[in-house]
């Protein structure tokens, strides 16, 4: 898989454990009085008070970890040197190279298709010579 691709994948492994980070904080996140005027909320003690505290420090270290993958690909990518007018420079001289690949490609292609004529051709005499053949005896 080239960088770019992983590059991608990167990121969405990135939104989604974002998404789920955020989801599971608001899930599980304890309830807090508003305001004086209301009630104290309801306490909803559980046995899973531990993990609770648990998961947003496991989370939180995939999304560093997540992030950290994401800094060593970006630091992998090639450095783009002469700034931008090379850069177009090179792109020129990559479709100047591409065109002379594409008109080659075009005449090969043409050529098969002459040649891919002619073998109808004889194949179809051929095939006239051996009717015919059987038609004498």
């Amino acid at each position: 898989m080239d960088i770019i691709s992983q590059l991608q994948e990167q990121v969405n492994t990135i939104a989604a454990l974002a998404f789920n980070t955020f989801g599971t904080l608001q899930r599980d996140a304890p309830p807090v009085r508003l305001s004086p005027n209301y009630p104290d909320p309801p306490a909803n003690p559980t046995d899973e008070t531990i993990n609770i505290a648990e998961q947003p420090k496991l989370m939180s270290s995939a999304l560093v970890k997540a992030a950290k993958q994401f800094d060593m690909l970006v630091a992998a990518l090639p450095i783009s040197e002469g700034g931008e007018e090379a850069q177009l420079k090179r792109i020129a001289e990559l479709q100047a190279e591409n065109d002379a690949v594409g008109q080659e490609l075009q005449s090969q292609l043409e050529a098969a298709e002459q040649e891919l004529k002619q073998v109808r051709k004889i194949f179809s005499q051929a095939a006239d010579n051996c009717l015919n053949m059987k038609k004498t005896d």
